[in-house]
C-alpha cells in the first residue's frame, strides 16, 4: 500500500458498520453485489473505479474519502507520486490520478487522465449543476454528453454539463493525457 492511501477494505466496512447497515443493505445501496462487498471488506478483493465510485455514492462521500487518508494540516504539503492515488476502468484502459486534496471534494475535484487507444471512461450524472473542464495535453479525446460530442486536441479545453451521463473515449492511435476539474 502506497503511503497516503487507506486500506479501503476495513474502511468501507467501518462506515457500514457506523451507519448500521448490512452488507445486503449496502449492496442494495450501492448496485454491488453482497460476495464482492464481503471480499472487499475482507481484503480478498480489489475494487474497480466503478465499484468505488458506487460505494462513495452510496455513502453519500466523495471518492477521495474511501481512498485516501486525510492529511494534517502543513503550509506546503507535497506528495510524491508514488502518494498520489490511482484508479483504472473496469477493462484497465483508463488511469485516473487522484489530484485535488480531501478537502476540497464536493467542492472542485481534479485528476489527471490517461486513457489508451478506444479507452472509454463511462459516468452517470454527478450533482445537479456539476460541470466538467478537460483540458488535452497529448493526443485527443471525444466527449459525449447531452446527445452531442466533440473531439478535443492537445492544448483544447471542453467544458461541458455532467449531470447527465457522459463519457470521454480515447479515439486516436496513442495514448491520451488530460487534466480533469469537476466543478460542482
Amino acid at each position: 500500500m502506497r503511503s497516503g492511501e487507506r486500506e479501503i477494505g476495513p474502511h468501507i466496512q467501518s462506515l457500514r458498520k457506523a451507519r448500521q447497515l448490512t452488507l445486503d443493505e449496502l449492496a442494495r445501496l450501492s448496485g454491488v453485489s453482497r460476495s464482492m462487498l464481503s471480499q472487499i471488506e475482507r481484503g480478498k478483493a480489489n475494487p474497480t473505479i466503478a465499484t468505488v465510485w458506487a460505494l462513495a455514492d452510496a455513502f453519500g462521500l466523495p471518492i477521495s474519502d474511501l481512498v485516501v487518508h486525510p492529511q494534517p494540516p502543513s503550509p506546503i504539503e507535497l506528495l510524491s507520486g508514488a502518494q498520489t492515488p490511482e484508479m483504472r476502468s473496469d477493462d484497465g484502459l483508463c488511469a485516473i490520478r487522484v489530484l485535488s486534496p480531501h478537502d476540497s471534494v464536493g467542492r472542485l475535484e481534479w485528476y489527471e487522465l490517461r486513457v489508451q487507444p478506444r479507452g472509454v471512461l463511462a459516468s452517470e450524472p454527478h450533482a445537479a449543476g456539476c460541470r466538467e473542464h478537460l483540458t488535452v495535453l497529448e493526443g485527443k479525446l471525444a466527449v459525449h454528453t447531452d446527445g452531442r460530442s466533440e473531439t478535443v486536441e492537445a492544448g483544447e479545453t471542453a467544458r461541458y454539463r455532467v449531470d447527465v451521463a457522459h463519457r470521454i473515449e480515447n479515439p486516436g492511435p496513442s495514448v491520451a493525457r488530460a487534466l480533469l476539474i469537476v466543478a460542482f
